[in-house]
């Protein structure tokens, strides 16, 4: 089974000029795919970044008006600035954490950073390095304004930043959301989990590790195995968590 968004995102990603153009007719979904889409055949950026800077807190309050929504343009973004900016200076990765955290995604008046997407936003106001379970005292109004309602842990399968362990990038669209993340979720897991079935034993990607709070915790990180069928649903396996793979590996685009 396979993401059907190819056609989709050449009949609803190729704007006009006028339709970029003009913030009255800017369509925010459209406009994440776009820059996401260009990312991905090397077409010049910057003016779509110009675009993506004029977008206004108003418009984002108006068009983003729940979750959905939500995940689907800022995974977008998310994914289309990470493969934008490291494609033109992949020197940045070696500072992965100055990488993630320097804001340099301007929009609606603010300066973000990879970590305020991720972290801020879709996973609501979580502190990075808290196994998923605190969350930060005194995020900005804008975070507020911005952040998902309830973390999905499926976000996790959908993010790439530039790591040959993330999972692949696909053009999210609110219609299809809930069908596309179940997919991600369910294709990353099927390559990425090791169950050895004699010692009883599943070694999970990093990430389940690192976010575990958003999984639910190893319980319910075992359910979803049984839920998927990676794990027989006899089965209740200990659980430990694999190394990540850092190397830098761009344009990991999902086949459709």
């Amino acid at each position: 089974m396979k993401f059907v968004v190819v056609a989709i995102i050449l009949s609803s990603c190729t704007m006009s000029a006028s339709a970029v153009d003009s913030a009255a007719n800017l369509n925010l979904i459209e406009t994440s795919q776009q820059l996401l889409l260009q990312a991905k055949t090397h077409e010049p950026t910057d003016s779509l970044v110009k675009v993506v800077e004029g977008i206004s807190e108003a418009s984002l309050n108006s068009e983003l008006t729940n979750d959905t929504f939500k995940k689907a343009f800022w995974i977008n973004l998310y994914n289309a600035f990470t493969q934008v900016i490291l494609s033109k200076n992949p020197d940045k990765y070696k500072n992965r954490g100055a990488f993630f955290g320097d804001k340099q995604i301007s929009i609606a008046g603010k300066k973000l950073s990879l970590d305020d997407i991720e972290h801020g936003i879709l996973r609501h106001s979580k502190i990075k390095w808290s196994l998923g379970h605190l969350n930060k005292l005194f995020p900005s109004s804008f975070e507020k304004n911005q952040r998902v309602d309830t973390v999905d842990y499926r976000i996790h399968f959908s993010l790439n930043c530039g790591a040959k362990s993330c999972p692949p990038i696909a053009f999210y669209r609110p219609d299809q959301l809930d069908k596309q993340l179940d997919m991600a979720t369910k294709v990353y897991l099927q390559g990425e989990v090791e169950f050895d079935e004699k010692e009883n034993k599943v070694a999970l990607p990093a990430i389940m590790g690192w976010f575990r709070g958003d999984f639910g915790g190893k319980k319910k990180m075992v359910e979803l195995l049984h839920q998927l069928h990676v794990v027989p649903a006899d089965k209740t396996p200990a659980i430990t968590f694999k190394k990540y793979n850092w190397s830098l590996f761009l344009e990991n685009y999902k086949s459709e």
